[in-house]
């Protein structure tokens, strides 16, 4: 063994030990829990929160979940969007958050990710935007390997504006719904929820999941909603946008709150077993930074 490599890797190796040590501490003090099961107390109300599953438990969350969940195409303009809905377990009509899929397309972790919102009593809609896209008229499931990636940068920002209005406008109009929407997204997902954010003016949030902004400040001056981003401390490609963004919203006068978290990479809320920890204390913080901006914009917290 290299000695000298070896003193230079101690303090790292540490800090990991101390990140692996503290983390069900700091869930607990972001009222997280790192179960997978559904939260609540049997009234209807949430109990400790739960966060979403990793991309590795995503398809066994989904098969044990006691949540309605089901596939509705819907008709927008001479579009179809396929459409993934879950339902919250409460008596009265339900908030909706939309979910915006990542550069992966619609995969079961996006859907798993709409049933953890659906058992913190949302409506969770996460719309397939690569819908008759794919080959034969599909959607994400049409592709194979990389091409699902060039088709999602491939797509146009208004087009998908304009699909995620149909959808929203559908499930608005149920029983069950109130007309109230928050936008959330990861990914490619977070940096349409903010270009979305630019064109829907009746948002109550947009939350940003390791996102870049747009970079017209035209645009960003019709945001007439509070954005709300989540970056890792070791994700520069993303984050290093982060001061420009911050600057450029307070420019124009709009709210902005981005929140680094130290060590964590991209897609942490995904990958909650990377970066020796932090990507996990960056999940749980974020999770319940996430759930106490959906309370507070619906006005049930």
């Amino acid at each position: 063994m290299n000695t000298a490599h070896s003193h230079h890797r101690a303090p790292g190796y540490l800090r990991s030990l101390l990140q692996l040590a503290t983390i069900p501490l700091l869930l607990v003090a972001a009222g997280c829990s790192t179960a997978r099961g559904p939260a609540g107390d049997g009234t209807g109300r949430p109990g400790p929160l739960a966060l979403p599953a990793s991309a590795e438990t995503a398809t066994e969350t989904l098969v044990a979940s006691p949540r309605h969940g089901e596939w509705q195409d819907i008709a927008v303009g001479e579009d179809t969007v396929r459409t993934w809905i879950v339902y919250p377990e409460r008596s009265d009509a339900a908030p909706v958050v939309l979910v915006v899929h990542e550069i992966f397309g619609l995969t079961d972790w996006i859907r798993a990710v709409a049933d953890r919102l659906a058992a913190e009593g949302y409506i969770a809609v996460a719309p397939d935007l690569l819908s008759g896209k794919g080959p034969g008229g599909g959607g994400t499931e049409a592709f194979t390997g990389d091409a699902v990636r060039s088709a999602i940068r491939g797509l146009d920002p208004v087009e998908v504006a304009r699909r995620l209005d149909g959808v929203t406008a559908h499930v608005v109009a149920m029983p069950a719904a109130r007309d109230a929407v928050a936008c959330t997204g990861y990914c490619w997902g977070g940096s349409t929820t903010f270009d979305y954010a630019t064109r829907q003016p009746d948002l109550v949030s947009a939350i940003v999941w390791y996102g870049t902004a747009p970079e017209d400040r035209t645009a960003l001056g019709r945001i007439q909603t509070p954005v709300l981003g989540f970056y890792g401390g070791d994700d520069a490609r993303v984050t290093s946008t982060v001061p420009a963004t911050r600057e450029a919203m307070a420019a124009v006068g709009k709210p902005y709150d981005a929140q680094v978290y130290d060590n964590a990479g991209h897609g942490f809320l995904r990958q909650q077993d990377g970066r020796d920890g932090a990507n996990l204390v960056a999940a749980g913080g974020a999770w319940a930074r996430c759930l106490r901006e959906l309370r507070v914009r619906f006005g049930e917290g």
